[in-house]
């Protein structure tokens, strides 16, 4: 007997979420010096540039490399959430967190147009509304944490603009630590709901 369609979008994204936690970790891990507080996860991406005193070369290819393998996990993760739920909001705002995803990795900090920043809020705003209207999907508990979880992402995302928590320096943790107070509660969240898609026949 086959699979189902949610069943498959949950192996892909467990595994596309799964990597990425693994080899940003990794990626920290051979990039000199690198903070989690004071460094933008994305520093880990542009490549070097003429040498003199620049992150390992190591660091930009794992990193882009990861966070577009998950992009791509996760667009496909919506598409067959759609076939299989055929829930336009949800699967709607999966595909546009992927793409967000894909982007960083395409353009890393050093891309023209402020083509990175676009990109990551893309991710950030859609990441946070997936696991808000997820909770369709959902039995409770794991659908309050969803909500829960989504909703503690955009608020930190409103404290990371300029201006208002002063990406981070307001509450003590640095730019980093924010910014991944807006990516791990819903990765935290995503491998969740993995495991529920997965047991989804």
């Amino acid at each position: 007997m086959g699979w189902s369609d949610a069943r498959k979008a949950g192996a892909l994204l467990f595994f596309g979420v799964a990597q990425f936690a693994l080899f940003e970790m990794v990626a920290e891990f051979v990039y000199p010096g690198y903070s989690v507080s004071q460094n933008y996860i994305s520093d880990l991406g542009p490549p070097c540039v003429n040498g003199g005193g620049c992150p390992s070369q190591s660091s930009w290819l794992i990193f882009d490399t990861s966070i577009a393998l998950m992009g791509i996990a996760v667009i496909l993760t919506g598409i067959l959430i759609q076939r299989h739920f055929k829930w336009k909001p949800l699967s709607g705002v999966v595909i546009l967190a992927g793409i967000g995803a894909l982007g960083v990795g395409v353009f890393n900090e050093t891309a023209p147009y402020g083509l990175h920043g676009i990109f990551s809020l893309i991710t950030f705003v859609g990441i946070g509304l997936t696991a808000i209207l997820s909770y369709k999907l959902q039995k409770a508990p794991l659908s309050y944490f969803g909500v829960i979880l989504g909703l503690l992402t955009l608020a930190f995302l409103v404290l990371y603009i300029p201006g208002t928590g002063a990406e981070g320096t307001a509450i003590g943790i640095g730019p980093g630590g924010l910014e991944r107070l807006i990516v791990y509660p819903v990765l935290i969240w995503s491998l969740a709901f993995s495991g529920h898609l997965m047991a989804t026949d």
